[in-house]
């Protein structure tokens, strides 16, 4: 294992990287990017088993309960779990820690983070993608929906981030 982690990539490099990525993603599968599809069949999945009457027929579930776990966008969310362990092993980054706000303590950060999480979940399902759904896949097929998703995303990014600067001090 290496002492000192190998230095970031140019993000140039990454981003062209990314991009041909995006291009092989839409070559293989006929998809582009996205994440929050393969929750939201998790959730279907659990849901189901949980408690049947969440995934009943003419609810917001059933459908997604009806596809499984064996599509694309499953495969794509296991691969880059899979691809990013490794890659950040082999780099000499891997660490396990709890991010955030040192002053906030470690069980508030948790909560933040969840929170934050949900949030954005319930955000996505509700724009219909995630980041990478509308604003790289969306944006790479010249959609307006991709752009006005990623001009809305760093609007409010830049906001929350003024009206919460120094919050923590």
């Amino acid at each position: 294992m290496r002492n000192t982690p190998r230095p970031l990539w140019n993000p140039y490099v990454a981003g062209v990287l990314l991009g041909l990525g995006l291009l092989a993603t839409f070559l293989v599968t006929g998809n582009g990017y996205g994440v929050t599809g393969a929750t939201t069949l998790a959730t279907a999945a659990v849901a189901g088993k949980v408690d049947p009457n969440t995934v009943a027929a003419h609810t917001y579930l059933h459908n997604l309960f009806e596809v499984g776990l064996n599509r694309w966008v499953v495969w794509e969310v296991v691969g880059l779990a899979i691809g990013g362990l490794i890659g950040s092993v082999l780099a000499g980054r891997f660490k396990l820690q709890i991010d955030g706000p040192t002053q906030a303590g470690r069980s508030l950060r948790l909560v933040l983070a969840v929170i934050g999480g949900i949030a954005a979940g319930f955000g996505a399902r509700l724009a219909l993608g995630c980041t990478s759904g509308m604003g790289l896949s969306g944006s790479a097929t010249l959609a307006a929906a991709g752009f006005l998703f990623l001009i809305g995303f760093f609007i409010a990014g830049a906001v929350f981030g003024q009206l919460t600067k120094g919050l923590w001090k």
